[in-house]
């Protein structure tokens, strides 16, 4: 009897009340079985999630390898990769224009207001076309600064 087998019988024993008249052997035994079938119940629950948890991150280690693989086989991929400054004025592009559409077009009287404002703004400006059109504007805009 293992560590935890034998911790799992003293709760089991400590369990049954003092001042009790003593139980027949038969009931302490189904009594003990029926506890040790709960706990065996526990346990295979609980390798079952241990096994699917190692399922998944295997599953994940085979991914991140190949990933790995990938970039390891084009070792030059990165060089013609788009500069983190010019990501940036992308991005703080968009931004501005996001920013200023927003400042006209919201009202702070209450948060009622606000809130039906904001709504309203998202709606408006915040659709796959509008925003393309944004992100086609500043990109155009960014091509003539730099060209």
């Amino acid at each position: 009897m293992g560590k935890g087998e034998t911790e799992s019988a003293l709760a089991f024993w400590f369990r049954l009340p003092l001042c009790s008249p003593p139980l027949p052997a038969p009931t302490l035994a189904i009594d003990y079985i029926q506890f040790l079938h709960k706990e065996k119940k526990k346990q295979e629950e609980e390798v079952s999630t241990l096994r699917k948890d190692v399922m998944a991150l295997k599953i994940m280690k085979v991914n991140y390898e190949q990933i790995v693989k990938a970039h390891q086989d084009n070792p030059h991929e990165g060089e013609d990769q788009v500069s983190d400054q010019v990501k940036f004025n992308v991005f703080q592009g968009i931004m501005d224009s996001l920013f200023q559409s927003f400042n006209a077009s919201i009202s702070m009287a209450s948060f009622q207001e606000l809130s039906a404002c904001v709504f309203s703004w998202i709606e408006e400006h915040c659709k796959p076309q509008t925003l393309r059109e944004i992100v086609i504007s500043v990109l155009h805009q960014l091509k003539n600064q730099l060209y």
